[in-house]
């Protein structure tokens, strides 16, 4: 249904998309003008890229076990909203010195949430191939002792268009640290990253969600422009929830984990399903994060 309410909607503006993209003097009333065959030729190859995408999606759909099919992403918005800390997330001084914003949600009209994930434990290769055939967009946040023992993996993830952010060298409870400490863990990072992946993030997730003064000033020194946490938590078996009334609202960010059957009751297949299962359900499309930023 949607490729062919696409087709109608190109096939309508054809003619004018023929005239401007022509030098030709557009007739006077009542003259005619043959469409150009070259715009149609690109009406046409059009349509077969937008029917071939679609069929693609369907099948992806169904090879793995979807209920439904996943809308596609919607395109970066031109207007960037402006991010803000969340209200009671706020550290001392926070706007006074400038410090990264701590969110839950993107501010969006768009019917869109963002998919995050954690830590680099599980390496699935299933992961991989579902996240590519249903072409999901998702932001990794990465821990270096996690990552280290398989780069490979995480270079095919950053390949294929993923972003990978910063989430400390070795996952340690900041608020519990000095400041020295805490600049050690997220500019080690940053610099492992670059040497690793080739570029500095400008997303870094504290560990357990947990942050203080010092954390924020650590990240904006070491080139941190972002600090998102999340609204939704999506394991393998079950969601969890940050408000109260257990909703979805469009810009929500969800967390989940590499994680496999070791540490979950599933895999992170399982987990996929069960988070687009329930968003594509409920008319939500999944955004890339760095799109809105």
């Amino acid at each position: 249904m949607r490729v062919g309410l696409a087709l109608l909607a190109l096939a309508a503006i054809a003619p004018g998309c023929a005239q401007g993209g022509s030098d030709q003097v557009t007739p006077a009333g009542g003259q005619q003008q043959p469409l150009d065959a070259p715009p149609a030729r690109a009406l046409d190859s059009y349509a077969s890229k937008l029917g071939a995408a679609h069929a693609a999606r369907v099948a992806a759909a169904h090879r793995w076990g979807l209920k439904d099919i996943p809308p596609a992403a919607p395109p970066a918005p031109e207007d960037k909203p402006r991010i803000r800390t969340r209200e009671g997330f706020e550290v001392a001084g926070h706007r006074e010195s400038d410090l990264p914003p701590v969110f839950t949600r993107i501010p969006t009209r768009d019917k869109v949430v963002f998919l995050t994930i954690d830590d680099g434990a599980e390496k699935d290769r299933a992961f991989l191939r579902m996240m590519s055939d249903l072409d999901v967009p998702y932001s990794a946040f990465l821990s270096g002792y996690l990552v280290k023992d398989n780069l490979r993996y995480f270079r095919k993830m950053q390949a294929r268009g993923v972003v990978l952010n910063n989430h400390t060298l070795h996952h340690p409870y900041l608020p519990g640290l000095s400041y020295r400490a805490q600049k050690r863990e997220i500019c080690g990072m940053q610099r492992y990253m670059e040497k690793r992946f080739g570029k500095r993030p400008r997303l870094f997730r504290p560990p357990y969600g947990s942050y203080n003064r010092a954390t924020l000033r650590a990240a904006k020194a070491c080139g941190i422009a972002y600090v998102p946490l999340w609204n939704e938590e999506v394991f393998a078996d079950r969601w969890e929830y940050r408000e109260a009334d257990r909703e979805l609202r469009p810009g929500d960010i969800v967390l989940t984990h590499f994680r496999g059957p070791g540490q979950w009751k599933g895999t992170m297949p399982d987990m996929i399903r069960r988070f687009l299962n329930k968003v594509t359900a409920e008319g939500y499309a999944v955004g890339r994060l760095e799109d809105y930023l």
